[in-house]
């Protein structure tokens, strides 16, 4: 590496990603000699590098903090990740104006497909509480594009029993909620609104079709991921509620949260609800219309929580027919 601004900045993105080098390590990087290697921390402190050096035969040499605040060496998703989370600062009030400022230096300095990567996960990517699992950001960054460009992608998904399938989807938001990044998109397989987790999901390709934008069935992406998201995890209660309306009335009554029902032989509908307790049990049935009909089974336990709940209820509303 004979030029030496070209070796200079090389030498300093290595003291950037490790604690510490030493001397050896360094020069094998480079390619270059020791007194080579000294010259170009000399330019690094130079130019306002704290950069400390180790005696010894070897010596070793690091990158010091304090003092005035040097230029940094970003690569593309790191410098894509601090201008989202610039502008998430400036959206909500922390540090506003200092916020601002910095992004517009930043900003102006990334090539436009990295402005186009921020824009897209600024938008797109709705942070609803909690940090979201580790994934590959280059995925994160492909689908926040395809939700801003309304445009359709295919993948491969596995299932929380570990079942792949073959997905073709148009993507509407990226959600970040609990430990977990949940795709809000509608499934064109499955003619309907599902969410997946982008940990569990592979082999993505944007197909390059684009089309109209559709309407969320609700406010908030992250009601989807709470009615949509069955695969997740199991619940210790669970059942299967018999309700005496065809699967369309049914669907057009809860909305979203009809996920997962089925048409059953007799014209109505079998909706599989569960939780971690009884209330979450009886949260879904306690919104079935007064005039229908509905059955439930399911596992001994839930069936009997569900029965013992049915008595007190009973018990505790007995004077009102006296």
């Amino acid at each position: 590496m004979a030029d030496p601004t070209a070796r200079a900045l090389r030498l300093l993105s290595l003291l950037q990603t490790h604690r510490s080098w030493s001397g050896r390590e360094l020069r094998d990087r480079l390619g270059v000699s020791a007194r080579t290697l000294r010259r170009d921390v000399d330019r690094l402190r130079e130019l306002g590098y704290e950069v400390s050096a180790r005696p010894g035969v070897d010596g070793g040499y690091r990158l010091a903090g304090g003092g005035r605040l040097p230029p940094l060496l970003l690569d593309d998703d790191e410098a894509v990740a601090i201008a989202v989370g610039l502008r998430v600062a400036a959206v909500q009030g922390l540090g506003e104006h200092t916020a601002l400022s910095a992004l517009v230096k930043l900003e102006q300095m990334l090539a436009p497909h990295l402005r186009r990567r921020v824009a897209a996960l600024q938008e797109y990517a709705v942070p609803a509480g909690g940090r979201g699992r580790a994934v590959d950001p280059d995925v994160v960054a492909e689908l926040a594009l395809a939700c801003r460009d309304h445009e359709r992608v295919r993948f491969a998904y596995v299932t929380g029993r570990d079942i792949e399938s073959s997905r073709h989807v148009e993507p509407h938001t990226l959600v970040s909620h609990g430990p977990r990044w949940y795709l809000v998109c509608w499934d064109l397989g499955r003619d309907d609104w599902r969410t997946f987790r982008l940990d569990r999901l592979s082999r993505l390709l944007r197909t390059g079709v684009r089309t109209a934008a559709r309407e969320l069935p609700v406010d908030d992406p992250s009601e989807l991921i709470l009615a949509t998201d069955t695969d997740s995890q199991t619940y210790p209660l669970e059942a299967v509620v018999h309700l005496n309306l065809p699967l369309a009335e049914m669907r057009t009554h809860f909305g979203v949260w009809s996920t997962g029902a089925t048409p059953n032989e007799a014209g109505g509908t079998d909706w599989p609800v569960g939780g971690r307790s009884l209330a979450d049990l009886v949260y879904g049935p306690a919104w079935i219309p007064p005039d229908v009909a509905w059955t439930v089974s399911g596992t001994e336990e839930a069936v009997r929580a569900l029965a013992g709940f049915g008595r007190r209820l009973t018990e505790a509303t007995a004077d009102a027919d006296k």
